[in-house]
């Protein structure tokens, strides 16, 4: 059987930016709700290891600079049934 491709993080990224360079397209930039759907696996994990959402947005803000609200990840996470295309 080939083997299937898997791409981490920071080679998706790259991909991605590199793509968008050869283009002449500008960085693409997401807003609150974008950003914490994307990351909704790991708030799934944070609080099932008993992390609050204070918690998320703290270290969300630490590592990026952003400042976001816990109202923000409770009102734009989204419940594994409803990730990536609702094939989980």
């Amino acid at each position: 059987m080939a083997r299937v491709p898997m791409f981490n993080l920071e080679e998706a990224i790259r991909a991605q930016r590199a793509l968008r360079e050869s283009l002449g397209l500008e960085e693409e930039v997401f807003p609150v709700e974008a950003f914490v759907e994307m990351i909704s696996d790991e708030v799934e994990q944070m609080r099932a290891a008993g992390r609050s959402d204070a918690d998320i947005v703290a270290i969300v803000a630490r590592t990026t600079g952003q400042q976001i609200d816990p109202s923000d990840i409770a009102t734009h996470y989204i419940a594994p049934e409803h990730r990536h295309g609702g094939r989980r």
